[in-house]
């Protein structure tokens, strides 16, 4: 059996036959515990501390590749709310800990990075992000208003003193937009302890619980280049043409659209003048499913019609991977314990808690290796990536309680 066939069968006990393994107290139970009173308490007076953090980590910049500053901005402020074991790492994501007693954990996650084009506003911005009204105006705030609503709920649970199950993790993990490196190895740390991963994209408005694969490739075409008096071929362009028009026709994705299979040529390149024929070029080639085994399906696909075009035209094609997004379904997710519990919360926080099933974000990491994991996305604000991205203090505050809600029900 794979390390992935047996972490599916181990989790798949948990998630649907004991309620006790990831949930001890049902959301009733646990609304009745004077610790999580103590701790929503905190939370309802939490808004201008949550604010101030956001207009903290909304202040620095920190594009994909550059969020040390922004991590150990996190890291501080875990450290000064009470938090255990506080951590910044090479990637770097900074890591802070309630610690309970099974020696498992459940892992919350947020976004350290932000969309290229936020740091030039950031740079350009004549003031730091302020609050507006009932929002958080300014560059940086809308993917790190995540951040700020995981740590309020941090502080509210460090301060009323839960004495949790499970280790309460708080991740704010870099390089999501690039790669999900900081999830990737924030994963391996917590692969072999961690009874679920939840990534916190928002209010809960939706709750996901599968991910889709999404394989990127660059597929390289290399021939003999040449004047055009010495004639059009062998041409890399005549490969790249045929080969295109071929991909694009596979049946593969018309017969899984069940599964949303994909497959889609975006970007092309090559040559530079007119009277000369390149000695390479190259295409983009994007691949996904909800199945991680269509898309390997998909790709054998692919290098069959690569390797027929290169007998037919002698022009020779590799195919290199940019981006590799892992994804799949766990059987019996959407009934599982985690989610039900998600589920609960969503509508006790009047939020509509739409299920689905084709996330494409941190949470992917931990779903691909067969790791329980969901995301709770909704509301955050608007404007993303423009001058005016602006949070909402109220769906932030949601997004707290969210975190607050789980952590002491599967958590416990």
């Amino acid at each position: 059996m794979t390390t992935r066939a047996f972490r599916l069968a181990a989790v798949a006990g948990v998630m649907l036959a004991t309620r006790p393994a990831l949930a001890q107290a049902p959301l009733e139970r646990a609304l009745a515990e004077k610790t999580t009173r103590t701790a929503l308490e905190t939370l309802d007076a939490a808004a201008p501390w949550t604010s101030d953090t956001l207009i903290t980590l909304g202040s620095i910049v920190s594009p994909s590749g550059h969020e040390r500053a922004r991590a150990d901005a996190v890291a501080t402020i875990m450290r000064d709310i009470g938090l255990r074991d506080v951590t910044v790492d090479d990637a770097p994501n900074a890591v802070g800990t309630i610690p309970g007693r099974s020696g498992r954990a459940l892992v919350f996650v947020s976004t350290l990075d932000d969309l290229g084009p936020v740091a030039e506003f950031q740079k350009a911005a004549a003031h730091p992000p302020a609050v507006q009204g009932s929002r958080v105006v300014g560059p940086g705030t809308n993917t790190s208003s995540t951040t700020a609503a995981m740590l309020a709920a941090a502080r509210a649970l460090a301060g009323s003193h839960v004495q949790p199950e499970h280790d309460l993790v708080f991740a704010a993990v870099a390089q999501e937009e690039t790669g999900l490196v900081g999830m990737s190895k924030l994963y391996e740390k917590y692969k072999n302890r961690a009874v679920a991963f939840v990534d916190i994209l928002g209010d809960g408005t939706s709750i996901t619980y599968g991910a889709i694969t999404i394989h990127w490739w660059r597929i390289v075409a290399h021939g003999p280049a040449g004047h055009s008096l010495n004639g059009g071929v062998p041409n890399v362009n005549q490969g790249i043409g045929r080969a295109v028009d071929r991909l694009l026709s596979l049946p593969e994705p018309a017969a899984n659209q069940d599964t949303r299979t994909v497959l889609n040529v975006a970007m092309l390149q090559s040559g530079a003048v007119f009277n000369h024929k390149p000695d390479t070029g190259w295409f983009s080639l994007d691949i996904r499913s909800l199945e991680g085994g269509v898309v390997e399906a998909v790709e054998r696909r692919v290098r069959e019609v690569l390797d027929a075009v290169s007998k037919e035209t002698t022009i020779i094609f590799a195919m290199e991977p940019v981006q590799m997004t892992p994804g799949g379904q766990i059987p019996g997710a959407r009934d599982s314990v985690l989610v039900r519990t998600a589920q609960d919360i969503a509508e006790s926080l009047k939020v509509a808690g739409t299920l689905g099933n084709g996330g494409s974000s941190n949470m992917n990491v931990a779903i691909g290796h067969g790791t329980p994991a969901i995301g709770i996305g909704g509301s955050r604000g608007g404007s993303r990536a423009e001058a005016g991205e602006y949070a909402d203090i109220p769906a932030m505050m949601r997004t707290a309680r969210f975190v607050l809600l789980l952590a002491v029900t599967v958590g416990m």
